[in-house]
């Protein structure tokens, strides 16, 4: 008899457990061209951190941190910013390539 092999879901929150690999992960999401990526990133650490203390520390009510950090959402940049901030994370913004741009000199 053919054994059926079954597989549990892969579940990244579980990986998730320190400020470094948080922020490691974010920070691949955010290299993604697709958005979705880092909306996606966002919810799994969201996650791993517990939806409601997120919601609470980011004043956001806990469906609509969910219904932000679904799958197809277009969060604003002010919720990701809220959430991100809830995590004790930030943006940044560093030269990663050189263009030549004629940029005037003050």
């Amino acid at each position: 008899m053919k054994r059926k092999t079954t597989y549990k879901a892969f579940d990244a929150a579980a990986y998730l457990d320190n400020d470094a690999v948080i922020a490691d992960y974010l920070s691949a999401a955010a290299e993604e061209p697709n958005p979705d990526v880092f909306v996606a990133a966002l919810g799994d650490v969201a996650k791993a951190r517990g939806m409601a203390q997120i919601a609470k520390d980011s004043g956001l009510g806990r469906e609509s941190l969910y219904k932000a950090l679904s799958a197809g959402a277009h969060p604003r940049f002010e919720t990701i910013n809220s959430v991100l901030r809830a995590l004790g994370m930030k943006f940044i913004v560093v030269v990663y390539a050189r263009r030549n741009v004629n940029i005037k000199e003050r």
